[in-house]
């Protein structure tokens, strides 16, 4: 496996890739073109610029999160193709610049969904959390103005205000699209892409849906095993293939992450790895790395991906603001430092005894 962190980009993460190459084992950088909308389609010389500036600081490019999909494309509308069309392009000019990996969503309208970003901890530190109390009170515009409100000024990654800024006519654009739905768009756009995925060698690793549940009366539907096992085998191309996201898949306490890894041997293209804890039903932070620290077994993820001979990147996931450290939230450098550190010792560990 090759150990990344993630990276936002000059002029929108606090973090500098300098110190991210001074993490030990680290070396790749899972980045994108912040900024981009969806659909877009991503110009050859800002693709070769940001290379460029990950080479010369001894890092390399091992994949990209994310190229945002567009919501025509997840709601089928009648100019999805135009969309789609685009997304190819993109794809095609990633591969020419040797880039391989696209880790990617299909939430509709929101990504990501937290309901406070800097929740207290008995240790000091802070970190992203959920309550379902909370969002069963609220609207969606009452959500996207408080994630904006704790966002310290950073544009979050799935939170883009261009998007939400238009909140009313997304969802009215989701309207009539249930989970059967929103699958057969999934599998219309993935059907399209593969062909330039098989061109360039490029692997599609979908991210599952966090929370692993409906937020908002919003149709989810990567969020358990046997969702994921239909989606591979619904467009069976090697190609096709999930990003291991234990955070993500960790939501519902329902969720056996060891078995789901088993289950998808050779489709695990991408792995996040990080832990929380759940306080009760629909109540989850995010804590360290750290199994003891949380409600996941890391010992037992990392076992089951050496176990499938998982050799993709991995990184680690959203960490606690630590240390006095002021960053985008969930994204500082130092406790993904610590994470990426147990991480590699973990690998290691089972790695020599298994010898």
């Amino acid at each position: 496996m090759q150990m990344t962190m993630r990276w936002f980009g000059t002029g929108y993460d606090s973090v500098k890739l300098e110190y991210i190459r001074q993490v030990p084992g680290v070396t790749g950088i899972i980045t994108t073109l912040y900024g981009a909308l969806p659909g877009e389609v991503w110009e050859k010389e800002a693709i070769a610029a940001l290379k460029a500036e990950v080479e010369t600081a001894g890092l390399s490019i091992a994949g990209i999160e994310s190229v945002n999909i567009h919501d025509a494309i997840k709601t089928g509308s009648p100019d999805r193709d135009r969309y789609i069309d685009n997304y190819i392009v993109t794809l095609e000019r990633l591969g020419e610049a040797g880039i391989h990996l696209v880790c990617y969503n299909f939430m509709p309208v929101f990504d990501w969904t937290r309901t406070d970003l800097s929740r207290k901890r008995d240790d000091g530190s802070t970190t992203m959390a959920y309550d379902q109390k909370i969002i069963d009170t609220i609207d969606p515009a009452a959500m996207t103005n408080s994630i904006n409100a704790q966002s310290k000024g950073y544009v979050m990654a799935g939170w883009e205000p261009e998007r939400l800024g238009h909140l009313k006519e997304l969802f009215e654009m989701y309207q009539g699209v249930d989970g059967e739905k929103l699958f057969g768009n999934l599998q219309y756009f993935l059907n399209r892409i593969m062909p330039v995925c098989d061109k360039y060698g490029i692997n599609m690793a979908i991210h599952p849906d966090d929370p692993a549940w409906s937020v908002f009366g919003l149709p989810r539907i990567v969020g358990a095993k046997d969702q994921l096992l239909r989606l591979i085998k619904a467009v069976d191309n090697p190609h096709n293939g999930v990003t291991l996201c234990t955070g993500s898949l960790g939501t519902n306490p329902k969720n056996d992450i060891p078995d789901i890894i088993t289950a998808l041997k050779g489709r695990i293209h991408f792995a996040h790895v990080r832990n929380l804890r759940h306080n009760s039903p629909g109540d989850f932070e995010e804590s360290a790395h750290l199994s003891r620290d949380g409600s996941l077994d890391l010992f037992q993820i990392i076992k089951a991906l050496y176990d499938i001979g998982f050799d993709g990147p991995i990184r680690p996931d959203h960490g606690r603001a630590i240390w006095g450290e002021v960053s985008m939230p969930g994204y500082g450098l130092y406790d993904r430092a610590l994470g990426a550190t147990y991480l590699n010792g973990l690998w290691e560990a089972i790695e020599k005894m298994s010898r």
